[in-house]
């Protein structure tokens, strides 16, 4: 069977949350049913034009949100508004933080109002259905190798924020094989400046076990404050480990808190 996919074009938006897009449209691959930028969001790899974008999400603080009012949607296509000033059209309107279930619920109603037009459903999809816990399938589990003491307490703050209370530590190597050999988890993030962990090789080692999990690195050298060659050399390593998701030292909550979000889903 073929995979289903809807194209999402995406107005707007700030760069973490954009990041935070192209996590959900990669990690949606390992389902049925996946999402793909109609526009890219960063970098090449947009479907052709010619493709019918099922849904335009828009962020209402963006210049380009005042253009959405007067256009005339094509047939069948969705208006997903986060943001104020929603024009009455707007299929969906939610505001922010984002809540990413939520977003990821309303997608889901996207190809069921789909199927429903035509005709092979009979539903009603005009309200969001109740997203039930662990509808993901993954633990509520997280393993957070080295970091501070500050900043352990930090993530695990943002992660019982979104429901994710099982929190393994991990301060070497081999307790972190070990936790890893023991539990599944939905999310591990690694401290990769961190001197007596291997947290690359760590990471890769999760990432190919967990291929639908949260992958998280934090380093001093993808930070604003890092030289420029730093933080392209850090990045080029992440996309090869198979993490997903970067954030910067010092510690931003916003930028946390969008991407540890994503495991509200």
């Amino acid at each position: 069977m073929d995979k289903q996919r809807i194209y999402v074009h995406v107005v707007g938006f700030s760069d973490v949350e954009r990041h935070a897009l192209n996590t959900v449209f990669r990690l949606s691959e390992e389902r049925e049913l996946a999402y793909a930028a109609w526009g890219p969001l960063s970098g090449p790899g947009a479907p052709p034009a010619t493709v019918l974008a099922e849904v335009v999400l828009v962020d209402g603080n963006s210049a380009e949100a005042v253009l959405m009012h007067a256009r005339q949607a094509p047939s069948g296509q969705r208006l997903i508004w986060v943001g104020p000033n929603a024009p009455a059209h707007a299929w969906r309107v939610t505001g922010r933080p984002i809540q990413w279930a939520v977003l990821l619920n309303d997608l889901d109603a996207v190809f069921a109002a789909r199927q429903a037009d035509s005709g092979f459903l009979d539903l009603d999809v005009t309200r969001p259905g109740a997203l039930e816990a662990g509808t993901t399938g993954q633990n509520r589990r997280a393993l957070i190798v080295g970091a501070s003491a500050a900043e352990r307490a930090s993530l695990v703050v943002l992660l019982e924020g979104v429901g994710v209370v099982e929190v393994d530590t991990a301060d070497t190597t081999e307790e972190a094989l070990t936790t890893m050999a023991r539990q599944r988890h939905c999310c591990a993030i690694f401290d990769l400046d961190a001197h007596d962990v291997d947290a690359w090789q760590l990471a890769r080692h999760f990432a190919q076990q967990n291929p639908a999990a949260l992958t998280m690195g934090i380093s001093a050298h993808a930070g604003p404050l890092a030289p420029w060659l730093n933080r392209r050399r850090v990045r080029k390593d992440m996309q090869r480990t198979g993490i997903n998701a970067l954030v910067g030292r010092p510690l931003q909550d916003t930028e946390l808190r969008s991407w540890i979000g994503l495991l509200a889903c």
